[in-house]
């Protein structure tokens, strides 16, 4: 057996145990609370008083408008200066929130204007009031016009979940560079890597177009293809 292979074998259980174990709980969590932040975000934005509308812009501003890296340098080794003590995974789960927050704010903010003005007038027109209308009418209608980049973003977090080796999270990468510390072989463990990352990538892109093509059988997004 050629001796790359032979170590992309054995170096495969750690990779895969440190995804497990971090890389997949990071995602999820830090898309579920930057999923909830975002939809709050949004709602301000669009309904808010001005006091609150600033604030949400301000927020969008600095996240979207600064690296990811330097947001979780920040929050993990900048807040101890101020007596902020986190762990790298509570850092890291901050950090990667509040990025995804600011950006699905924007998507949701997007979506719920897409929804066009006569839903709201038909929702209020059978009694419906504004947090049933929104809950029960448009929504709906807004999640699915917002699946598409929604999952986009989290395949892209999935990825930039590697950046949180940066701040010792012992995700995958870091597994990765760990084995390369003692192999000297950085070529091959980060090539494994990276064919790891793509398959993940890969599987969620799969899944993604299942959704869209689910939500355009029933009235999606899409036109139906001739």
């Amino acid at each position: 057996m050629p001796h790359w292979l032979q170590l992309m074998l054995d170096s495969l259980p750690s990779l895969l145990w440190a995804a497990l174990i971090f890389t997949v709980p990071l995602t999820l969590l830090s898309f579920v609370l930057g999923l909830t932040v975002g939809l709050g975000a949004a709602l301000g934005r669009l309904f808010g008083p001005k006091p609150l509308v600033a604030l949400v812009r301000f927020y969008v501003w600095i996240f979207r408008g600064t690296p990811l890296l330097v947001q979780l340098f920040l929050i993990f080794y900048g807040l101890p200066s101020v007596g902020i003590l986190l762990d790298a995974f509570t850092a890291a789960l901050i950090g990667f929130t509040l990025n995804i927050g600011a950006y699905t704010s924007e998507i949701i903010r997007a979506a719920i204007g897409s929804v066009p003005k006569g839903q709201w007038e038909a929702a209020y027109s059978i009694g419906m009031t504004w947090r049933q209308a929104m809950r029960r009418t448009i929504l709906p209608q807004a999640g699915r016009v917002a699946v598409p980049p929604l999952s986009n973003t989290f395949i892209s977090l999935v990825k930039d979940t590697s950046l949180a080796a940066a701040i010792t999270v012992p995700e995958m990468f870091q597994a990765a560079q760990r084995i390369v510390a003692t192999t000297y072989e950085p070529l091959i463990l980060y090539v494994e890597a990276a064919i790891l990352y793509l398959a993940m990538s890969s599987v969620l892109s799969a899944l993604q177009t299942r959704l869209e093509e689910r939500l355009n059988r029933y009235g999606g997004f899409l036109e139906a293809r001739s």
